[in-house]
């Protein structure tokens, strides 16, 4: 019987494995010996076209200032955040974000929304992945030990992740909804 329930679960869950090459280049940092938020502030400066954020925790002043120029500057940026995470307080820069006319929304459905991701310009032939486990935070720079990955110049690995981004975009909640009681 418990087998049966097994093949079950196995034909409702399709596969969501998703195979890609191994093409373009990677830079990869680890904190707090390397310069990871000097990396992410050089990536977001260099965006033309689009930044998406999937994010555990914003609390990096420097990177939330980066992402609002970048902004200003006339790149798309959409953010995704833990909405336990904004709600708590514990310092989040995410209202800031979403003050400045910036889209945020947040994530609910999750115990954690754990991604630490920023895809840019990931819609042309440039594409850049950065992702790790490095949170866009002090900590995370100056006190934790911390990896980064930024993938460059992988267009089949770029649409991957932006399909994935783009279903816990459609997932989640508006910004000021997500925070009613």
């Amino acid at each position: 019987m418990r087998w049966l329930l097994g093949v079950l679960v196995l034909l409702v869950l399709p596969a969501q494995a998703v195979e890609v090459p191994a093409t373009g280049r990677i830079e990869v940092l680890f904190t707090p010996w390397d310069d990871a938020e000097g990396a992410l502030l050089r990536e977001i400066g260099q965006a033309r076209q689009s930044i998406r954020v999937q994010a555990f925790l914003i609390t990096s002043r420097s990177i939330t200032r980066a992402l609002i120029a970048a902004h200003e500057r006339g790149v798309a940026v959409r953010v995704l955040a833990d909405r336990e995470m904004v709600a708590r307080g514990d310092n989040s820069r995410v209202p800031d974000l979403h003050s400045t006319g910036i889209e945020v929304r947040l994530e609910t459905r999750y115990a954690s929304a754990h991604n630490k991701i920023l895809l840019i310009d990931v819609e042309g032939n440039d594409p850049v992945i950065i992702t790790g486990s490095y949170n866009f935070t002090y900590s995370a720079q100056a006190r934790n030990a911390e990896n980064v990955l930024i993938l460059r110049d992988n267009p089949a690995l770029a649409r991957a992740y932006l399909a994935n981004w783009q279903r816990h975009r459609d997932e989640a909640q508006p910004f000021a909804a997500a925070l009613l009681p």
